[in-house]
């Protein structure tokens, strides 16, 4: 039950944090989307930045468990390309929390939030050796640092792009994902 609780909390942490961001989110607007008690929330999580270092948690949770379902005779490409279509699969439900921008009140708290880190830590691990592996099989500019492809990947978790086309209606989430990762993964050129 408590899971369960849990689970709905959090979901609301995500709706909120993808739709107006950690400073303007509140916990009174959590407690109300999740359908508790202001008091209630406080006995699953005690403040607002472990709200939010819960919600960013559990989204690195479903990125290592995607990652570790995906087919082990996968190149490195698809495998990456795979993450890029989930995370903007999830923001474009209005599920991914906004990352957390170097002068947000929110860095603080994940920069000393032990889970968050080694979470963070085996994702960039594990997109890190595709990287490199995309790279020495000519699938990736070799010219180009890893961890700029690596930071590159994490940005379309958040990218505004996908929300200007989807409020377009110009394209389907299907379409608009497909345009991403052209981008994304073969740039502008003809």
């Amino acid at each position: 039950m408590q899971l369960a609780r849990e689970d709905v909390i959090l979901e609301a942490v995500n709706h909120l944090l993808a739709s107006k961001g950690f400073e303007l989110m509140t916990v009174d607007e959590v407690a109300a989307e999740a359908g508790i008690a202001k008091a209630s929330l406080y006995r699953h999580f005690a403040s607002k930045e472990e709200l939010a270092a819960a919600a960013m948690v559990r989204m690195l949770d479903q990125a290592l468990a995607l990652a570790d379902s995906l087919p082990e005779q996968a190149g490195p490409l698809e495998k990456l390309q795979a993450l890029a279509r989930w995370a903007m699969q999830t923001q474009l439900a209005g599920q991914m929390p906004a990352l957390p921008h170097a002068n947000s009140a929110l860095v603080g708290a994940l920069s000393r939030h032990q889970v968050y880190l080694e979470r963070v830590f085996q994702l960039s691990d594990r997109m890190g050796e595709w990287i490199v592996q995309a790279q020495e099989q000519g699938l990736l500019a070799a010219d180009l640092p890893p961890q700029l492809i690596l930071y590159n990947l994490f940005a379309r978790a958040c990218d505004p792009v996908l929300h200007f086309l989807k409020v377009s209606g110009a394209h389907s989430d299907d379409e608009i994902i497909a345009l991403l990762l052209r981008t994304t993964f073969t740039g502008l050129a003809r």
